[in-house]
């Protein structure tokens, strides 16, 4: 029987995770791709009012287990590909199932993932952008596994895309597919609903892009809460690929 490889890739919000999932879902072996499974759930148990609260609960599985179920299913063929936010995964939620994927870790400079999530929800608060949970996931699996999980940095993809993905593919044991390096523009059936306000501009790529904001200037707001992450951030940073 054939065995499925589930791939989980951890992320906060804004961390060019779309991106990357519209990388690994060009890749001719990828069968399945999931976007942020456990949005509805989060959403159903913090009852968090984001952009598009209600069409996010209708749209998705909101029972924590069966979403379990359907992200540690090995039965099929080939790659299924999982983006999810760190801090959908709740402190009172099991995490045992995470051990049986093989896990990743993107992660991008504080001062950009909030700049880029306050543009598009301003009344955020620094839980939600998963900084801590992010570091606290990546220790688990640490101390789990006996090893150290493998992290991405946001800015190697941008700007070293092709050797970084190389590294990637090679960590996790899977061939190397040059189709990563691109996609078509647009909607894709992988999408979710909540894909028209959060992901205009990824609709509109077709790559990667090197970063062009790296003089940008941050206010004051955005500079303080970042400085609340950057521990974490360094941390994890210091063990990227």
């Amino acid at each position: 029987m054939s065995s499925r490889l589930n791939i989980a890739m951890w992320s906060g919000p804004r961390n060019l995770s779309t991106a990357l999932m519209r990388s690994f879902g060009n890749r001719a072996d990828v069968t399945l791709v999931y976007d942020e499974p456990f949005y509805a759930s989060y959403l159903k148990s913090t009852n968090k009012k984001h952009p598009m609260f209600d069409e996010v609960l209708k749209s998705q599985e909101n029972n924590y287990d069966l979403v379990i179920k359907a992200c540690t299913e090995k039965n099929g063929k080939g790659v299924c590909y999982q983006k999810h936010m760190v801090h959908h995964l709740l402190p009172t939620r099991d995490k045992e199932w995470i051990l049986s994927c093989h896990n990743c870790f993107l992660i991008r400079k504080p001062e950009e993932v909030i700049s880029s999530f306050l543009d598009k929800w301003p009344v955020a608060t620094f839980e939600d952008f998963g900084f801590k949970e992010q570091f606290d996931l990546y220790n688990y699996l640490k101390q789990e596994n006996g090893e150290s999980p493998l992290i991405v940095d946001a800015s190697d993809l941008r700007n070293n895309t092709k050797d970084t993905l190389k590294k990637l593919c090679s960590a996790l044991n899977i061939d190397w597919d040059p189709l990563m390096l691109g996609w078509e523009p647009g909607l894709k059936e992988y999408d979710g609903v909540w894909a028209k306000h959060w992901y205009p501009s990824v609709m509109s790529s077709r790559s990667f892009k090197s970063e062009s904001n790296k003089n940008k200037i941050y206010n004051k707001d955005v500079i303080n809460l970042a400085a609340k992450a950057y521990d974490y951030y360094e941390d994890l940073f210091k063990n990227k690929i």
